[in-house]
This record gives C-alpha cells, structure tokens and sequence, in this order.
C-alpha cells in the first residue's frame, strides 16, 4: 500500500467524525463513538488508564496473552499479525515474539485511528524487530478493513475487549466484516471483558486519580480540534454509569450548566441544558456462551477460550469458515 493510500484513509477520518458529529449530537439522546477519544493525547491518557489499580482488563488479558502466545502461534502458524486498534501495541509483541520463535512470522499490520499512536508503535516495531515487514495503516477499522495487506495465514488480533464499544447487532456486523477480509482458515484473536460485580465495573471506568475524566472530556477537545468546536470540556461532568438490563458501562459527559456549542466543521450549533449528557462510551461485558455464539453467527468456528486466573477477561481464538 503506497503512502498517498495512507492519508486518504487519514483524511476520511476528519468526515467520518463530521459525520458522527452530526449523527450523534443531533439525536434524541446525544451520543458519540468511542473512537474519538484517540489523538496524541488520547492515546497517551489511555495508556495511564491502562496501569491504573481499577484497571484490571489490561493486566488480566496480557496475563492470558503471556500464558498462551506460544500455544496461539503453534495453532495459528500465521505468518501475519494484523491488529486492528494497535495503540502502542505492547501487548502484540507478545504475539510477535511467540510467533517469531515459532518460525513463522513474516509480518505486521498495526491498523489505528491515531496516526501519531500509530506512527510510534510502528517505528518501536521496526526498530526492535529487524526483518520484520512492518506496514502500519491509519484508519477506522469498522470502514477500511479491506486496505490490509498480509501474507497468508493472517491473524487478526482484537484486543483489550474494544468489541464491547459496539452495540448488539453493530458487533455481529463488526465481527461479519473482519470474516469477509479474511480467507478460509485465517484466524481472529478476540478479547472480552467478563460480567463481573457492578463496583469493579464502575472503578475500572471512573478511576480516583480522575485520568478515566480527562480521557473521557478528551473526545471534546478532539472535536474542537478537527472541527473548529468551542466545546468548553471543564463544562461537562464525567460519569460511568453500569447499565445492569443491557450488561454494559456506559461513559457518559453531563453538561453542569446550560450552554450553546458551535461546531463549524459540521455545520453545527447544539444546544445543552443543564443534567443533559452526551453518551461516550458503552463497554459491554460478555458471558463466554454469548461470545461463542457470536463469533458462529459471524462466520468463525471458536478453536481456543482462555480466562486469567481471576476469570475476569476472556480471550478467544476462532478461525474463519465458509
């Protein structure tokens, strides 16, 4: 893939968020998509997030990654590892190790929303993997998954349970279109958060050094960047609220006071009232049933299940079938 299809993925991105903008916070109940979060400093506050002593879903899925790498590479022999939503990809190198010794590795396709996110992880890989070809695409995964390149058998890694930030039927269609990139055979390794008490829940997404809040007013900063916004994010209050019908967190930023946003890059001037809140994020904590049924609808048959020891995180590996 040349450089030029590169920055029009990028560039498709700045629409796409005009798009949402629109979309979202012109509905009856205000909402914007979790992927949003990821600039420079997005990423880099959701790498705090992820060493913060709420944050269990980290540490419980590189536990099962460390344990399970090697017996992921032998199964697989996949000669790519692409990763879809790579951040900085430290955990991958988990898998690119076991594969690497395994004898099969060839190469690595990090896919991320944050081009500076993704600029650094490629550059780290490259430096620390010496052979290796490294091909990083800046993109949204639920729009360029056909621009991934790779030598067969692929592995599409799905990590850090990111399929819980779709809704229901938008996941099974999410989980259709990674099997239609994929050949018969070709391998998706998906992490899932587990069902689990409503107060660990609840500190994993609203942390007392409050970096969940800032990550979470981030997404508007994002906004004013992109699209010209005046969102004023000390404005709007952080909440993670568990929602115990649909099994799912929701991140939501309630406006403290009443205000009038202006958004030129979408055409946009919205008003707030005090209490009103935008939905951010939902998180949805799976069953493991549920995960296998799933992953069969969306064409995959699931080879592997892995829990921490905490059960509390699961990691599946499943493989694409006609």
């Amino acid at each position: 893939m040349s450089e030029t299809e590169l920055d029009r993925a990028a560039d498709d991105l700045t629409g796409k968020l005009g798009v949402d903008v629109r979309s979202g916070l012109l509905a009856p109940q205000k909402w914007l998509p979790s992927k949003w979060f990821y600039d420079e400093r997005g990423s880099r506050l959701f790498e705090e997030i992820t060493v913060l002593p709420e944050y269990y879903p980290t540490r419980a899925e590189r536990e099962v990654l460390e344990r399970e790498a090697g017996e992921i590479a032998r199964v697989t022999g996949a000669r790519t590892l692409v990763e879809l939503g790579s951040g900085s990809s430290e955990k991958t190198r988990l898998l690119l190790d076991a594969l690497r010794a395994h004898g099969t590795l060839r190469g690595f396709v990090p896919l991320d929303v944050s081009e500076s996110a993704l600029s650094e992880a490629v550059e780290a890989i490259r430096a620390d993997y010496p052979g290796l070809d490294v091909h990083g695409v800046v993109g949204d995964f639920t729009e360029h998954l056909s621009l991934l390149p790779g030598e067969s058998p692929r592995l599409v890694a799905f990590l850090g349970g990111t399929i819980g930030n779709f809704l229901p039927a938008d996941r099974v269609k999410f989980l259709r279109s990674v099997r239609d990139v994929l050949s018969e055979g070709e391998w998706l390794l998906l992490g899932t958060d587990l069902v689990k008490d409503p107060g660990t829940l609840v500190a994993a997404y609203d942390d007392a050094a409050g970096v969940t809040a800032e990550f979470n007013r981030n997404m508007l900063l994002v906004v004013n960047d992109r699209l010209g916004a005046d969102f004023d994010p000390a404005r709007f209050r952080h909440e993670a609220y568990w929602d115990a019908g649909n099994e799912w967190i929701e991140m939501r930023l309630r406006a403290v006071e009443d205000m009038t946003v202006r958004i030129p890059g979408a055409g946009l001037e919205v008003g707030f009232l005090a209490g009103e809140y935008i939905r951010t994020e939902i998180s949805a904590k799976f069953r493991a049933s549920g995960v296998a049924g799933e992953l069969v609808e969306s064409g995959f048959s699931v080879e592997r299940w892995w829990t921490d020891s905490g059960k509390r995180f699961g990691v599946s590996l499943a493989r694409s079938r006609n």
